[in-house]
């Protein structure tokens, strides 16, 4: 199967690569080390004696945020970790948090043979990592070549990708038999990877690391320079978190509505691509609200809208915001964001109906009342204005939100103790 997998890449890549470039040319900072793409690694420098070192791949900014806690562990048991990422956010989040954590950052290679075996010659891992549905034959391939354990941390998998894995088996081992050990985030997606043939005693359930997040919080003068930065008046503000197509007229119409019902409030939109800032500037110039963009610099006066279209600054604003409303969750959209570092903060939450990536971790928020499910962008308003125009209903979901956290702590331990054990095979 493996050879089928590389006889049809290249034509497949050749077909999406049009696609994949304007992508990346608008999200821009693929420029550098672009040669990674095609295994140009550096060669890392030879371990010393009882050293081991790790190839981690975390795909994007989320997953490069809840990796944290393990690299600083696997740092000072004296394991080396080469950390890789897909997309240039990631990569900039990387490179601004790891440096003293790691012994070297790139990107991970394209994978196909040639580009995939000249990485593995250059990095030389004695284990590899692939965070949530990052599974890559041929990575998985060289790993079992070079005899090489491959863990699969905080394992999931969306429906889609469930469904395709189901109607395709051969598919399905091509991307799980090469894992050595799945670390499920969910009891869902260990019944799933079962469904699919991973026998049991390559699975454990070690939960979600993300629910582990440590986030910094800003002191109250801190809070105060940021809102006078961002030209956010006083009263309170609505947050659309990771926002799509759509969901930034939806968040518009929030804010009008609630200034109807008589309440002072700001919006602040963070698009999930930052790409977007074009087609969200049009949409609020049409809107004839006042607005300025993060990556602008300091906003020259008050605004009514507050665009965050910069990375790594979603939780420092979500700090500010007295209601967050989770993107990628009203219809057309299906699959949703992570509502974890917005409960984490304690935050009033509401999301759209179609949270699938997020299904079991929205189930429990509203089941534990620490979030609020909208039908759609008019109910999205209704929602939005009633929790700005009452403290106690804000405080409740908030309370609720912290519960839920502190309960499903202690992931990071569970995944950390796994990773020991394997290098611990090892030696």
């Amino acid at each position: 199967m493996i050879w089928f997998y590389r006889l049809f890449f290249i034509p497949v890549l050749i077909v999406m690569a049009p696609a994949y470039l304007r992508r990346m040319r608008r999200r821009g900072g693929y420029r550098e080390n672009f040669a990674q793409r095609f295994g140009g690694h550096p060669w890392l420098p030879k371990k010393e004696p009882g050293v081991r070192r790790v190839w981690l791949q975390a795909v994007s900014v989320g997953e490069m945020l809840a990796i944290g806690p393990l690299l600083e562990a696997l740092r000072r048991d004296g394991t080396e970790v080469y950390l890789t990422t897909t997309t240039s956010t990631g990569y900039r989040l990387a490179t601004d948090k790891y440096q003293a954590h790691t012994v070297g950052i790139g990107y991970f290679p394209i994978d196909w043979w040639p580009f995939s075996a000249r990485a593995w010659r250059r990095i030389k891992p004695d284990l590899a990592i692939l965070t949530e549905g990052e599974r890559w034959p041929e990575h998985l391939r060289q790993a079992q070549k070079r005899g090489v354990p491959v863990l699969c941390i905080n394992a999931r998998l969306s429906d889609r990708s469930f469904a395709r894995m189901k109607w395709f088996g051969p598919a399905a081992q091509l991307l799980v038999g090469g894992v050595t050990r799945f670390l499920a985030c969910s009891a869902q997606d260990e019944a799933r990877l079962r469904e699919l043939g991973v026998p049991a005693d390559k699975l454990t359930l070690t939960g979600n690391i993300k629910l582990d997040v440590q986030i910094p919080r800003l002191a109250d003068a801190e809070r105060g320079q940021l809102r006078c930065e961002l030209g956010l008046p006083d009263g309170l503000v609505l947050l659309g978190s990771s926002t799509w197509a759509g969901e930034e007229e939806a968040m518009l119409g929030a804010l009008r509505l609630t200034r109807e019902r008589g309440v002072r409030c700001a919006l602040i939109l963070v698009p999930r691509h930052a790409e977007r800032r074009l087609d969200v500037e049009r949409l609020l110039v049409k809107s004839k609200l006042k607005f300025h963009f993060r990556s602008r610099g300091p906003a020259p006066g008050e605004v009514d809208v507050l665009v965050g279209d910069t990375t790594g600054e979603l939780r420092n604003l979500t700090q500010l915001a007295d209601v967050v409303f989770v993107g990628k969750s009203l219809l057309p959209h299906t699959d949703g964001q992570t509502p974890v570092e917005a409960a984490a903060l304690g935050k009033p939450i509401i999301f759209g109906p179609g949270m699938g990536n997020f299904r079991l971790l929205s189930r429990d928020l509203l089941a534990r009342g620490a979030a609020r499910e909208v039908a759609d962008a008019a109910a999205l308003a209704e929602v939005a204005q009633e929790l700005l125009r009452d403290a106690s209903r804000r405080e409740a979901l908030a309370a609720a939100a912290a519960v839920w956290r502190c309960d499903n702590a202690g992931a990071v331990a569970r995944t950390l103790a796994v990773i020991r054990e394997e290098l611990a095979r090892l030696r």
